[in-house]
């Protein structure tokens, strides 16, 4: 977006219109030994735009271009071209928080259809207009069953390990000075999702939430129906944390055992965001109607006015910025407004049937994928669980020098699992969108083949 910054005249004139001498000046109550001295040479001084331009255009470039065969909770899927070139005209692409909210009816109408369209996904009964990311959405799902639990006292959170490791970290970065305990679930070694039976020794204590990961991070299919009713029968909340893609052909959270969950959360990055070198992301977050008054963020409504035509309105403000500090639920700020127009385009353009042949596909791709690798020899399969578009292989080599070798040859061959888990070492996690075609899967076999020298 272009941007033209103040001249030095204009600056001068601000900084004597309040009284002071110089920029410096506003920040005199930060400590000297606490500021820096200046940028580095990362970011040039005074350039022209077309010097900026070009700058940025060097640095794109440098970005790998591949086969991206990772996943690991962040999905390459096709995005159609009108989903971003709407998202970026003006109207959408400058739009900040709408304070005056009924004035920005647009705005109001796009965060409408979009929670309709993820409280449907989910089989809940609401949705907020979303969150950070997935990571920090279920924190606030933590920190919101805790309020919802009234009854509970514990604060404890049965988490199994099963769920994204890097979900779990932030989970525990966020509530661990807020009195609440996370209680680790240990998985099955050879079906790779939650021992059911680990629950057994919390039966009857006081646990204020169980975390239901579907599929798991192994890219494993949980037993949600048995998970979800333990929590009902325990008194305890349940949080899902989901794929949204996956959705599509999967049963939804708000049909799981006898009463469907609770809260269900996740990443909303599959959903027309692309990778982007990292983010920008989104959280989302959907509950059932009981527990609407301790969802963080807003809720958008329709209504009509006094003449009978169709509007929005803001109906529910839980954050800081539009009520007291001490009665919101969350600082939520200006989280991922533009993702989350670009998701609302992008589900309206796909439709329930683009959805379920993108998941569809993935799944296909995904299975179709292992079973070249595995055909390979001292390559096979971790765990014996259904999985979706994630699986677990181990390499008889090992993992790091593997994956940098095929790295060089263009591939980017999937996630290291020793990262976050140690005992799989020897293992990579591996995945197949529909971006992938037949000959893509040939070329990464063929390529791991030779590198393993089978």
């Amino acid at each position: 977006m272009p941007f033209i910054p103040h001249t030095e005249q204009d600056v001068a004139e601000m900084l004597d219109a309040i009284g002071i001498n110089s920029i410096d000046d506003l920040f005199d109550e930060i400590p000297a030994d606490l500021r820096v001295d200046g940028l580095s040479d990362a970011v040039p001084v005074g350039l022209n735009e077309m010097a900026v331009s070009r700058l940025m255009r060097e640095r794109a470039a440098g970005d790998a271009i591949g086969l991206n065969f990772i996943g690991a909770g962040a999905y390459e899927h096709h995005i159609p071209q009108a989903v971003w070139d709407i998202t970026t005209r003006g109207e959408f692409y400058s739009a900040y928080t709408p304070y005056q909210a009924e004035a920005s009816q647009g705005t109001l109408q796009v965060l409408y259809e979009y929670q309709t369209m993820m409280a449907s996904l989910n089989g809940l009964d609401v949705s907020n207009a979303s969150l950070y990311d997935g990571a920090s959405a279920l924190a606030e799902a933590v920190l919101m069953a805790v309020r919802a639990h009234r009854k509970s006292k514990s604060k404890r959170i049965l988490m199994p390990s099963t769920v994204h490791p890097a979900y779990r970290a932030v989970v525990a970065g966020i509530v661990k000075n807020q009195g609440i305990t996370i209680v680790e679930l240990p998985y099955c070694a050879d079906a790779g999702k939650t021992l059911v039976g680990e629950l057994g020794k919390y039966e009857g204590e006081d646990i204020t939430a169980l975390v239901i990961p579907q599929p798991n991070f192994f890219g494993v299919m949980e037993d949600v129906d048995v998970l979800t009713d333990w929590a009902a029968a325990n008194n305890s909340i349940s949080i899902a944390v989901v794929n949204p893609t996956t959705l599509a052909l999967l049963k939804a959270p708000g049909e799981w055992g006898t009463d469907g969950v609770d809260i269900a959360c996740g990443e909303g990055q599959p959903l027309g965001i692309p990778l982007s070198s990292g983010g920008p992301n989104y959280g989302f977050m959907c509950c059932k109607q009981k527990h609407v008054r301790q969802l963080p963020g807003r809720i958008i409504g329709r209504t009509v006015d006094l003449d009978g035509k169709p509007g929005f309105s803001l109906t529910l403000q839980a954050r800081e910025q539009h009520i007291r500090r001490s009665k919101a639920t969350s600082n939520i700020c200006t989280n991922q407004g533009l993702m989350v127009t670009a998701s609302t385009i992008y589900m309206a353009l796909m439709g329930a049937e683009g959805l379920e042949r993108v998941a569809a596909q993935s799944i296909s791709n995904t299975q179709a994928l292992a079973d070249k690798l595995c055909s390979i020899n001292g390559v096979e399969r971790v765990f014996s669980g259904a999985s979706f578009h994630d699986v677990v292989l181990r390499l008889p080599k090992p993992v790091d020098e593997v994956l940098e070798t095929l790295a060089a040859k263009g591939i980017y061959g999937g996630y290291a699992m020793a990262t976050r888990y140690p005992e799989l070492n020897d293992c990579i996690s591996v995945s197949a969108t529909e971006t992938k075609t037949e000959a893509d899967l040939d070329v990464y076999a063929t390529a791991l083949k030779e590198v393993l020298g089978a």
